[in-house]
Parts: structure tokens; C-alpha cells; sequence
């Protein structure tokens, strides 16, 4: 019976909501013309922080957009922090290229775990690119720069932490490599430390907080140094140890648990960006829709789940907007199964009874569309009747896309903005080889 209530609703709101979308909605250049696709976004330069999503992890589209808007707050709106849903030691590459700075030590090679293509893919490339270019000649507290938000790089982390006191303060080293004995073993595997946690064989927690409490003990030391960077850079790896160790104990435990406990620490990193550059910084976030809209607002939210946006909200209010990603068809990189191989998938078009279904029925093709502003109370109305949601992640199952992929929203509360794109095409993923005349600071050379 609820099923069939909340068809008819949807069926009697979309009647109302596709004029209203039709009459508020902007129409959007190419965003391969940056500069004109960017001014679109002027209005939102007054922010501190702007999130942008994306509705998967594998269109093209999404992050050409991304890369358009974050290009013009960077350059015409004193933005300077660009920070992804990514590993802090693989965006660490991008940064060093984009700032020009030495590549920082590494255990293996940057962007290799699944799923390779969500960063080592052309478009991301050419935003690097951009950025490198960008930065050129300025000086370092004038360059704009790029890093990882996320919790996965527990070897990598462990790794840069030890480097930078072998290079800083050898004497540290020994007792750094005792507090981290207990999660050696597990560097390739944390998902098995898990597993152990969870019946009681292991608990590395002690040493994994032990040793990040030490470089803030000596952080006047420490930042004797030449490169006060490096500090900074060590203590982001150490909090990553500590997070993902609590991370990969409590995936076992519930997925709202480990969903929390992922997006506090994506938050926390986020917050420390912005200290470390100081009064003033702004930042631009890539992540997830799922990541980046007030999951208050959302079934995640009713589950007991919070994300980056929420807490944004919480903390930053109207300082920080909002921007969702919606597509109806075309194709997308994703796997099947976690650890897959990647596969160029056909989307679907929407389901009806969705905001997707209603920005179809628009006819229009490339659009933004704002409820912020006076003047839009109507569509912020309509826009807070609760309808289904698409999200495409790393793992794309069409043949079950109702169960895996949708899920009841708010659009008006979750998001201040969304940007439409009829159809998208998957993302162009990078091979391993470097190209010919490419500096040894290539982002994503092995």
C-alpha cells in the first residue's frame, strides 16, 4: 500500500514540478568552454566552502563540469583548496605536479586500487594540468592546491609518517615502528585486520593514537624544518592511520557505523585544509552526491547516516552550497563486483517518479537549476515532496537498479543546486605508461 501512496504522490507532484523545473532552469554552455560554463557559477563565489557531486563515479561530464567550475572560483574568486574523494597519498601526486614540488616518498604506485579510473582517467589529468599551469611562477601561499579526503591508504599513510621522520627526526623512527608493529602485517589487507578485531586477535588502536599524539607533542621541533608542508603532511597520514584502523574494525560492525566514522574523518581533513591555509581559505569539494548532499535529507539520513554535506551545513551554514549532478542515459565506467574489472555500462534512462524522470521530462538538455534566490519558493515547495534519487557508484548493477541504486530524497534540502546533464558518456581511464616528454612529476607515472 505505501508503494503504491507514494507512486501516486510522485505521479501528481511530477505534474506540477516539470513546469516549474522547466520555467527556473538555466541552460548550461559545453563545459569543454570552461571559462564560459564557470561564470554560470559566479553566483556561489561568496561560499567558503562549494561541494560538488556527481551522480557517478565514472561520467565524463561530471568532472568536466567540476573541473570548469572549480577552474574559474580558483582564478577569479580567491579559491584555493581543491579537495577529492580520494586517497590523501595518490592526490598527494597531483599535488607535488600541480605545485611543482618534489614527488613525496611512496610505497607502491598512485592510483592502482580499485577503482583505478574514478581519478587516473583524462579528465582529471587535464584538470591537473590546468592546475600545474595555473600555479606556475606563484608563490606557495598563492597556489591553489589538491588533496585526498578519504580513508583507504592505511600501508601508503604508515609509510609517509616513517619517511618523514627518517628524514626529520631519525631519532623517532625506532619508537614510530614499534606503535606501528601491530598494523604492519596488515598493510595490504586492513580489511583482514578487521576481521581479526572483530574476535579479538588484534587491536592496534593504542599505538595508532600513541604516535599521532607524538608528532603533535613535538610539533615545535618538528617545524624547525625547512618545509613546515611536511608536518602538516605527516600528521594527515597519522590521522588516517588512526581513522582507518577504527574504520576497518567497525565495518564488521554495521555499515552506518563505518559510513560515519568514513565521512567524520573526510570532514575533519577538510576542516584542517582550510586552518592550515589560513583566515580567509576557501575550499572546492568533488565527491559523491551521496557525500556532498545534506544526507539529512535523504534516506541515508532517516537510517542514521551523516556525510560531508550535513556537517558542512552544520558547521559553515549558507557559507557552504550544495551542488548535485543528475544524468538520465548514456554509458559509465563501472564494475560489477567490488574488486572488478572495469566495464563500460549502458545507464538506463530514469525511472519515473524520480527528480531524474522530472528533469527529462524538461526537455532540455544542460541546465542549472537554484532554489536558493527569492523567487523560487514555489519550486522549493514542489521540491520537498520526497522522490526517488539515482545513484551509480563504482559498482553499476542495472539488471537490480531499482534495490541498488535508488533511494527516497528531498531535493530542496539536500542539495542548494543541481546540474543536469541529459546524457553523459563514460570517463577515458589513463593506462599505466607515462607519456613520452612527461616530467617525472607526471601525477600518475609509475
Amino acid at each position: 500500500m505505501r508503494e503504491v501512496n507514494l507512486a501516486e504522490r510522485a505521479e501528481v507532484n511530477l505534474q506540477q514540478l516539470v513546469p516549474a523545473l522547466r520555467r527556473h532552469a538555466e541552460p548550461l554552455p559545453d563545459p569543454d568552454r570552461p571559462e564560459e560554463f564557470g561564470a554560470c557559477f559566479d553566483r556561489f563565489a561568496d561560499a567558503r566552502i562549494v561541494l560538488l557531486g556527481e551522480a557517478t563515479h565514472g561520467s565524463s561530464e561530471f568532472y568536466r563540469a567540476r573541473a570548469a567550475i572549480t577552474r574559474r572560483l580558483i582564478e577569479h574568486h580567491g579559491f584555493s583548496i581543491v579537495a577529492v574523494e580520494g586517497d590523501w597519498p595518490d592526490a598527494a601526486r597531483i599535488d607535488d605536479y600541480a605545485r611543482h614540488r618534489a614527488p613525496r616518498p611512496r610505497l607502491g604506485d598512485p592510483f592502482i586500487r580499485f577503482p583505478a579510473w574514478m581519478w587516473r582517467n583524462a579528465e582529471v589529468l587535464a584538470f591537473a594540468d590546468w592546475l600545474r599551469g595555473y600555479n606556475a611562477g606563484r608563490e606557495p601561499h598563492d597556489q591553489a592546491s589538491f588533496h585526498g579526503l578519504d580513508i583507504y591508504s592505511l600501508g601508503e599513510s604508515i609509510h609517509a609518517v616513517l619517511s618523514y621522520l627518517e628524514r626529520t627526526a631519525p631519532a623517532m623512527v625506532p619508537p614510530a615502528r614499534a606503535r606501528y608493529a601491530c598494523l604492519t602485517p596488515w598493510q595490504q589487507d586492513p580489511a583482514g585486520y578487521g576481521r581479526a578485531a572483530l574476535h579479538g586477535r588484534d587491536n592496534c588502536e593504542d599505538g595508532a593514537v600513541a604516535q599521532l599524539r607524538e608528532l603533535f607533542e613535538h610539533r615545535v621541533e618538528l617545524l624547525r624544518a625547512p618545509d613546515g608542508e611536511a608536518w602538516f603532511d605527516a600528521v594527515q597520514n597519522a590521522r588516517i592511520v588512526r581513522a582507518a584502523e577504527r574504520y576497518y574494525r567497525a565495518m564488521y560492525r554495521g555499515a552506518t557505523e563505518s559510513w560515519n566514522l568514513r565521512d567524520r574523518h573526510m570532514f575533519g581533513t577538510l576542516q584542517a585544509l582550510l586552518a592550515h591555509r589560513g583566515d580567509g581559505a576557501k575550499a572546492v569539494v568533488w565527491a559523491h552526491n551521496s557525500h556532498v548532499g545534506n544526507a539529512a535529507a535523504t534516506a541515508m539520513g532517516w537510517q542514521g547516516e551523516f556525510n560531508i554535506g550535513e556537517l558542512c551545513r552544520m558547521a559553515h551554514g549558507d557559507e557552504a552550497i550544495l551542488i548535485g549532478f543528475g544524468t538520465d542515459r548514456g554509458t559509465v565506467a563501472a564494475a560489477s563486483d567490488w574488486d572488478g574489472m572495469m566495464e563500460i555500462k549502458s545507464v538506463r534512462p530514469a525511472r519515473p517518479g524520480s527528480y531524474e524522470h522530472a528533469f527529462r521530462l524538461t526537455g532540455l538538455s544542460r541546465t542549472l537549476t537554484e532554489w536558493r534566490s527569492k523567487g523560487h519558493e514555489h519550486l522549493v515547495t514542489l521540491l520537498r515532496e520526497p522522490l526517488l534519487e539515482r545513484a551509480i557508484g563504482v559498482i553499476y548493477r542495472p539488471e537490480s537498479e531499482l534495490a541498488s541504486h535508488y533511494f527516497q530524497a528531498v531535493l530542496a534540502e539536500q542539495f542548494d543546486a543541481w546540474v543536469w546533464f541529459e546524457e553523459t558518456r563514460n570517463v577515458m581511464p589513463i593506462g599505466p605508461e607515462r607519456p613520452a616528454g612527461a616530467p617525472e612529476t607526471y601525477p600518475f607515472g609509475l
